[in-house]
């Protein structure tokens, strides 16, 4: 890692005291950040105050976990189940866990209990963190568990009351493990910070600042760290296997693109268990010793009090939320009357041109009051991953003066591939490959889109116990194919056209992705969802039609406290944008038939419609 300084230089000044290898562990580096910065704010929660623990305070409880799992018998190579809501306890099971040298596998929590144990079984798991809601049914141990730990203070044994009975030294491994039951223990509490602030009541133990890496390390960047089961858009999940050094090295360089600060509060919306929030905003966090501020649900008014509260500076989200945000912004303009809307819109495409041409951001003053209504004034960076977004939202954002950028990724690339920077950002690319990547488009068409294949020290080690399933996704030369499809411009940016499962073939023998038109129904508020499909209109031709599945949003067209908007109207409505989005299109992309959904598609939780389960 020799050479110009690049945001991973500052790891020379520990190699050989904190790590050896190329890339330090995750735990290796999070002993890096609180050597750093012990009492910076680490992980933060509204619940319903300010609960924060420095990240001194994180790693005491991070080291007291893992030597609770130690003294179960966990180690390298054991396998230990982190699934719950987004919370500081969440990340202290995950950090624990591989502290304690085993693997750590987190588990959406929004599955059916069914579906979890499908999963527990799967990867072989003998320990679990479970939140509240789920608790009582896996304390019966279902699925080959040993050991069952909450993640919530009303459950109990609590994963802050830990503790192995070895002469009262919670942090001495190898003594009988014990808990202590629902009592939150006032001294456990009383090591939160409720402020924000430190507690320098009580010393910090001499491990924490100034640690080089424990003498009984074994686990190496090369090793095994987590087991992330992919989203199920698409069918059967499958077990990725991420070593330390595809998390850690992929964090890193994909600050290449875009620099982060100790001072950023990163806000943890998405469902943490996901490869994009969990390296996006967790992992990144703790990189740089910034804030994680855990967002408990995805609800707007609950969003908006926490960005406010927070300060929040790092807002990653998925284009749903985007749109959402967005389409609340331009409503609360267009209430003010046509021309007030119409000086804004022009004010933004003003703001827009300056920023782009000139590298100067005017939108920040210009529209800060509206900013401050949407709770946005504090945040210095919106990032879209996790599907693909409009144009015309990346465009929007920009142009109220908040620097919007997407990337992309997938779970087997731990996420992230190419990333936009925010000085040379391409409102339709998903973003400049990030430095160590090679990316090579396979069987490239006229346009030069074909299927994206990558290789670099983030692409995961393969899946667990599925060789055949892992053979059949790399090139013999060692290249992942994604299953996108995309192209390269001359300066490194990539560009996506859709999956390659998806692709639909007209009767002229055009390749049509249904997310480049998906993509252009984004900014409608009337649309809840929309799948695009192929259908086949003449069976003995056998060539496909496009078709549009629309679920109306029901917030439009039948808002609480108001009567629903007739069905012939919806219909009506619907068929309009339709065609209006039509007119855009090239021919052989044009909708031919529309089909008004009565209840919404079934989606992950990451707000992605799983295309599989669509009838």
């Amino acid at each position: 890692m020799a050479g110009t300084h690049t945001p991973w230089s500052f790891l020379e000044e520990y190699r050989g005291t904190f790590f050896s290898g190329e890339w330090p562990t995750l735990p290796e580096l999070f002993r890096i950040t609180t050597h750093r910065f012990p009492d910076r704010p680490c992980f933060t929660v509204y619940d319903p105050d300010r609960i924060t623990l420095t990240y001194r305070q994180a790693l005491e409880r991070i080291e007291r976990t893992a030597s609770f799992l130690r003294s179960l018998g966990i180690g390298k190579g054991s396998k230990v189940a982190v699934t719950g809501s987004n919370s500081p306890e969440w990340a202290i099971a995950y950090l624990g866990t591989l502290f304690a040298q085993a693997v750590v596998v987190p588990i959406d929590y929004q599955l059916k209990n069914t579906e979890i144990e499908n999963l527990l079984r799967t990867a072989e798991v003998k320990v679990l963190f479970v939140d509240e809601e789920k608790f009582d049914h896996f304390a019966q141990k279902p699925a080959g568990l040993e050991t069952v730990l909450s993640l919530s203070p009303h459950r109990a044994p609590y994963i802050y009351d830990l503790s192995t009975e070895a002469g009262g030294n919670t942090g001495a491994p190898g003594g009988r493990p014990s808990t202590q039951g629902t009592e939150r223990a006032e001294q456990g509490e009383a090591s939160l910070s409720s402020k924000g602030t430190s507690n320098t009541q009580s010393a910090p133990p001499t491990s924490v600042v100034g640690i080089t890496a424990s003498p009984s390390e074994t686990v190496t960047e090369s090793d095994l760290a987590a087991i992330l089961f992919t989203s199920g858009t698409t069918g059967h999940p499958k077990g990725v296997m991420l070593s330390h050094r595809n998390l850690v090295s992929d964090c890193f360089l994909a600050q290449a693109n875009l620099n982060i600060y100790p001072t950023d509060v990163f806000y943890a919306l998405l469902p943490i268990h996901h490869s994009y929030c969990m390296l996006a905003v967790f992992i990144e966090s703790f990189s740089v010793g910034a804030e994680t501020v855990f967002g408990k649900r995805l609800a707007i008014k609950q969003i908006l009090s926490d960005l406010k509260e927070a300060k929040v500076t790092m807002f990653l989200g998925v284009p749903l939320l985007f749109n959402k945000v967005l389409n609340g912004i331009l409503r609360g303009v267009k209430a003010k009357g046509p021309l007030v809307y119409g000086i804004i819109r022009l004010l933004m495409w003003k703001s827009g041109l300056i920023k782009k041409i000139l590298h100067v951001n005017p939108g920040k003053k210009i529209f800060h009051s509206i900013l401050e209504k949407a709770s946005l004034s504090s945040v210095r960076i919106c990032i879209s991953g996790g599907g693909p977004l409009s144009p015309a939202v990346f465009r929007k954002y920009n142009q109220l003066g908040i620097d919007f950028v997407q990337g992309y990724g997938l779970t087997e690339t731990s996420p992230i591939l190419p990333l936009n920077p925010v000085e040379h950002y391409k409102e339709r690319s998903v973003g400049k490959v990030i430095p160590r990547v090679d990316i090579k488009i396979l069987d490239p068409d006229e346009r030069g889109a074909g299927e994206i294949a990558v290789k670099g020290p983030m692409v995961m080690m393969g899946y667990y116990k599925m060789p055949e399933e892992t053979k059949a996704v790399f090139t013999e030369d060692g290249f992942f194919k994604t299953g996108d499809v995309g192209y390269l411009d001359g300066e490194n940016y990539l560009y996506l056209t859709g999956r390659k499962k998806n692709m639909i073939v007209t009767e002229g023998g055009k390749n049509v992705y249904p997310e480049e038109i998906e993509d252009a129904f984004q900014l409608y508020e009337e649309i809840g969802q929309i799948l695009v499909r192929g259908f086949i209109a003449d069976p003995s031709l056998k060539s496909e039609e496009i078709e549009a599945l629309i679920y109306p949003n029901p917030e439009v067209f039948a808002p609480s406290g108001k009567p629903a908007v007739p069905r012939e109207q919806v219909e009506h409505r619907i068929r309009e944008i339709v065609d209006t989005v039509n007119r855009d299109l090239l021919p052989y992309q044009r909708i031919k038939r529309v089909i008004v959904l009565d209840e919404p598609m079934e989606m992950t939780t990451t707000k992605k419609i799983k295309r599989h389960a669509v009838k």
